[in-house]
């Protein structure tokens, strides 16, 4: 085969493949626009997005069960938070009333100030929750300042003294009332007291020391009366379960150390109002109890409200201090209403 020959064959071949070639490319072809020289041209991004679109939540259908639900926790969270309330938090406050009590306890003392009777150093009956002695009892570890009146207001912040009986050292029976449980439950323990165990008071007047002489409880008899010239000492509590009182307990204890002079009674025994008696209860608690609970209830509802439109942390950060707040306000009004021995 001559040379010629061989370049023809393959540039016939050449042909044949341009010829293929063009008509495979002619579906994947694109138009060649003009070409442009110089600086090429800055192609245009999207925007993003700082924050993607709230997604619509299909509405939820509540049914009655749901509800039921709702108000069955309701409940359930307000006695737990009244639980807590009367065995942890008012111990906060019955601390707090008995600090500064006690300096003012120690002041009265100093200057001879502190009441001895009925009336104060000006001639006048001695207002509810002053300071008027302390009592102590090594063997069950109390120490608590002892105020005038012993209603549930006044009980909140420690031991209160009867208003118709005669202060302690004096002739006569002294009777002070404290809590079982609520507000530090100064008294938790009176039960552990035994015959022989003894109790000092100190007033504006002495030093008094009682022994233990009787425990008794509701239906139990009754000591046998005072002679003349003879002192004596009854503390009052809550009986039985804490807030779930069967009766009252007694502690009796006679005055061992010198009679001090008695001032004249200003107020008698039947004169005595009754939520100032033992179990004695504050009906108008359960009115202004109402009141806070109904600004309880709309601070709830507020905070739901800031949930679904506000956001979750921003409606608790705003909501529960406010929830707190008023739910310690319903539950001292509530306390107010129930026996003052609890």
């Amino acid at each position: 085969m001559t040379i010629d020959t061989l370049t023809d064959t393959v540039d016939a071949t050449d042909t044949v493949d341009a010829a293929a070639g063009n008509s495979l490319d002619t579906t994947d072809a694109k138009p060649v626009g003009p070409v442009r020289f110089g600086r090429p041209r800055a192609t245009a991004k999207p925007k993003r997005k700082l924050l993607p679109a709230p997604k619509k939540r299909p509405p939820v259908v509540r049914d009655g069960r749901w509800w039921t639900g709702i108000a069955v926790f309701t409940i359930s969270a307000l006695m737990m938070g009244f639980v807590i309330h009367v065995a942890l938090l008012s111990a906060g406050q019955h601390y707090r009333d008995q600090l500064i009590a006690y300096g003012e306890l120690r002041t009265g003392l100093a200057e001879a100030e502190t009441p001895v009777g009925p009336l104060d150093v000006n001639g006048e009956i001695v207002a509810p929750g002053t300071p008027v002695a302390l009592i102590t009892s090594d063997a069950i570890g109390l120490n608590e300042v002892v105020l005038e009146g012993s209603s549930s207001a006044v009980l909140r912040s420690g031991p209160g003294h009867r208003r118709d009986t005669v202060m302690p050292g004096q002739a006569g029976t002294s009777v002070i009332l404290g809590r079982q449980l609520g507000y530090g439950g100064p008294f938790s323990r009176l039960h552990r007291l035994a015959p022989g165990n003894e109790l000092t008071i100190t007033t504006g007047q002495t030093v008094a020391k009682y022994k233990v002489f009787g425990i008794r409880r509701t239906g139990d008899p009754l000591p046998a009366p005072l002679r003349a010239g003879q002192g004596r000492l009854e503390l009052l509590t809550a009986d039985g379960l804490p807030l779930y009182a069967s009766g009252v307990l007694h502690i009796d204890a006679e005055l061992i150390t010198p009679v001090q002079e008695t001032p004249a009674r200003a107020l008698a025994t039947a004169a005595l109002p009754a939520p100032e008696r033992a179990m004695g209860q504050d009906p108008s608690g359960w009115f202004i109890g109402f009141f806070y609970a109904v600004f309880f209830l709309a601070a709830g509802l507020g905070t739901w409200w800031l949930w679904t439109t506000w956001g979750r942390r921003q409606a608790w950060v705003v909501g529960l201090p406010i929830m707190i707040f008023l739910g310690v306000l319903v539950c001292d009004q509530v306390m107010d209403a129930l026996p003052n021995l609890i």
